[in-house]
């Protein structure tokens, strides 16, 4: 592996483009930092140290600290994420989408498109959202967080977040077309990892203050060890379903005949169940947070039914883990579609061994699909409900863990595999196989 490094600055272009990506990086962490006009920055960031655990706190691990600082870079890359997402739903709805799906290359670029207008759309509502919301919040010492509150704060703020929403996502492209992996990925990978820091000297003071020991830092490492070992197992691991292809006869030559494979992955949702899950069950906790203390004071019972309701409490994983699953099911049935499988092969002389093609073979496939998914969703909710026993059992706030570990473990994959495809087409040895050719140019 340390030769296969090496072997990266031996190619021009391997190496022009990760200089690429990290320079479109360096841009975005710089972005985070640039405040929006008008606001107290003490009293935001008391506001923000009380709602770690809301959906205010969910959405500022996807900014990167962004929400938090109320950068120009607030919103993050939220806002083009539930686009996309939006529109691969809406696709099994509408059939002029699910038309453009399958018109390749022009098709691709038109949902692109659509993407890019929805991203401003949301943007534009969240930002209005936030602006109107922060004038009436204020912070631990009771000052307001807007300095000038009304509609000249509004209007600034929704250009402002807007603008810096379209400005990540042309950052993102910018990284997929002249760097190294997927743009909006590493955005979102850029701004978990650029806590950890922060995590580590959480830790150590903890430490130092004799709340957590010795042993119990080299169980969290031994654990981290682990569980990153197992996401990087199941998320590269694929049922291979064999494939026949008959042969056929054009002309004077034969087509057809070989051996293949149908690879289904274990995982086929990747981090939107845990995404939406999260997010649903945030909502209360966000409520809540908008409530009167001396209403909540009357009323125990909505007091006790909020603590087992946030996280780590017994209902919150009991639902948490429930709407995972619902999620995973829900997902790979949008995104995969066995009949339009099962037709493909059949169209161009492709079948299972033993199984009829057609209908019977998007049953099977079907089949097989909801047995892999079980296993999906087990090893999702393992990953996600991990952090917050830990949170509850060790009192400290896991870094890697959840949506955020399977976000950067599953971006760093993708990352060294692109990577590694770069340096094999060029002959040289690659980070994660050996035996590879290796030396000249080809």
């Amino acid at each position: 592996m340390i030769s296969g490094a090496q072997n990266i600055f031996k190619i021009p272009e391997l190496k022009r483009r990760i200089l690429w990506t990290l320079v479109f990086l360096a841009i975005y962490r710089v972005g985070v930092y640039i405040p929006t006009p008008g606001i107290n920055g003490d009293a935001l960031a008391s506001f923000f140290a009380q709602a770690k655990n809301t959906l205010l706190g969910f959405f500022d691990m996807f900014s990167g600290g962004g929400l938090e600082r109320l950068s120009v870079f607030a919103l993050g890359i939220m806002p083009y994420i539930s686009a996309s997402i939006i529109l691969q739903l809406l696709t099994v709805v509408i059939p002029y989408l699910a038309q453009l799906q399958k018109e390749g290359e022009i098709g691709r670029k038109k949902i692109i498109q659509y993407t890019r207008y929805g991203t401003v759309v949301l943007s534009m509502i969240q930002g209005f959202g936030i602006a109107v919301g922060l004038e009436k919040m204020t912070g631990a010492a009771g000052e307001m967080i807007v300095i000038t509150p009304g509609w000249s704060f509004r209007i600034m703020t929704v250009i402002t977040l807007t603008a810096g929403t379209a400005f990540i996502m042309w950052l993102g492209e910018q990284i997929t077309e002249r760097g190294i992996g997927n743009g909006i990925s590493l955005i979102i990978f850029a701004g978990i990892v650029a806590r950890m820091p922060n995590a580590v000297a959480s830790t150590y003071e903890y430490f130092r203050l004799g709340q957590m020991g010795i042993v119990t830092i080299l169980f969290l490492i031994i654990l981290m060890i682990f569980v990153v070992a197992v996401i990087i197992f199941v998320e590269t691991g694929q049922r291979r379903l064999p494939v026949q292809y008959a042969k056929r006869i054009v002309g004077r030559r034969v087509y057809g005949g070989q051996s293949t494979h149908l690879p289904l992955k274990l995982n086929t949702a990747g981090v939107i169940p845990p995404i939406f899950a999260s997010s649903i069950l945030l909502f209360p906790a966000t409520i809540a947070g908008f409530l009167p203390k001396q209403w909540v004071e009357i009323h125990p019972w909505v007091n006790a039914f909020l603590e087992n309701l946030s996280r780590g409490g017994y209902i919150y994983n009991l639902l948490y883990v429930g709407f995972i699953f619902f999620f995973c099911y829900f997902y790979t049935a949008v995104t995969f579609n066995p009949n339009d499988v099962a037709d493909n092969m059949k169209k161009f002389g492709g079948y299972i061994p033993g199984i009829r093609p057609g209908q019977k073979t998007a049953e099977y496939i079907d089949k097989v699909l909801t047995r892999i998914t079980l296993g999906g969703a087990i090893y999702v909710s393992a990953i996600c409900v991990l952090p917050t026993i830990l949170y509850r059992k060790f009192n400290v706030s896991f870094y890697f863990g959840g949506t955020s570990l399977l976000i950067v473990v599953g971006v760093a994959l993708d990352t060294v595999q692109q990577i590694e495809a770069h340096m094999l087409s060029r002959h040289y040895e690659g980070l994660m196989r050996k035996g590879r050719l290796k030396g000249r140019r080809g």
